[in-house]
């Protein structure tokens, strides 16, 4: 048998929703999807930060539209599905990226802040899952990418929300891909370790925080964005054909060491 590596990677024309797509490595992964030939419909809370990314992606000649929901509140997420689906036909591709973190010592850590978190990284996730899934249950196939994180299995201090949410986030994937893995919907996460972005947005906390993280990394440096956006779109290939239920980590090895 001869093998066709650009057949095994191919999502031209595929209708691709990714949320949290207004900027980071939803923007990304919103781009490289557009870039290899898929349908690209681009999801944020934030109408001025999408209408911005959406203009300049277009401007790139990129095939992409913008539409604003906020996942954590079910008539807008499944507004934006009902939407997506009409004017396409179809939805072969979800991509849930759009995400929150806080940091603060337990003992101080307000409750606010504790739901604030898992509702838009857990329950949003959820809930973006149950509208886009109602579709690909009908049209019988689809992919779905959880955005999860190392600290859905590692912990770490100062960390009372993000990380059970991530937790929650890889059984909710699991759940998913055996329910829905008779309608040929696949359901996997990425889960990738701390990126220089990352760094920048202030998430390491302070220095010695960063230090202790960067030592925990095998490769000795924080994972960039584009090597992300690889395994992503590995999983919503037909290369991935018969991969579901995985948590896919991009972590240099922490995991593992």
């Amino acid at each position: 048998m001869r093998y066709d590596l650009q057949s095994m990677f191919d999502i031209t024309g595929e209708v691709a929703v990714v949320t949290g797509a207004s900027r980071g490595i939803g923007r990304e992964i919103a781009m490289a999807m557009a870039s290899l030939g898929a349908k690209v419909v681009l999801v944020s809370v934030s109408a001025m930060h999408l209408f911005k990314t959406v203009s300049d992606l277009q401007d790139q000649g990129f095939d992409v539209i913008g539409i604003p929901a906020d996942t954590t509140k079910k008539d807008s997420i499944q507004a934006m599905a009902d939407q997506v689906f009409q004017q396409f036909g179809k939805i072969d591709i979800l991509i849930n990226c759009a995400g929150v973190a806080h940091l603060e010592n337990a003992i101080d850590f307000e409750e606010a802040m504790w739901n604030w978190v898992m509702e838009v990284n857990l329950k949003g996730t959820f809930l973006t899952c149950q509208a886009i899934g109602k579709y690909m249950v009908k049209q019988g196939k689809g992919r779905i990418v959880n955005l999860s994180s190392v600290l859905g299995l590692k912990g770490r201090a100062q960390d009372m929300a993000y990380s059970p949410s991530k937790a929650g986030m890889n059984q909710l994937t699991k759940s998913l891909a055996i329910e829905w893995a008779k309608d040929n919907i696949n359901v996997n996460a990425v889960a990738p370790t701390f990126t220089q972005a990352d760094a920048e947005r202030g998430l390491l906390g302070d220095k010695a925080m960063y230090e202790k993280i960067l030592s925990r990394i095998p490769k000795g440096r924080l994972c960039e964005m584009e090597w992300i956006v690889g395994p992503v779109i590995f999983l919503c290939s037909p290369c991935a054909e018969f991969v579901t239920g995985h948590i896919l980590y991009v972590d240099g090895g922490w995991t593992v060491s």
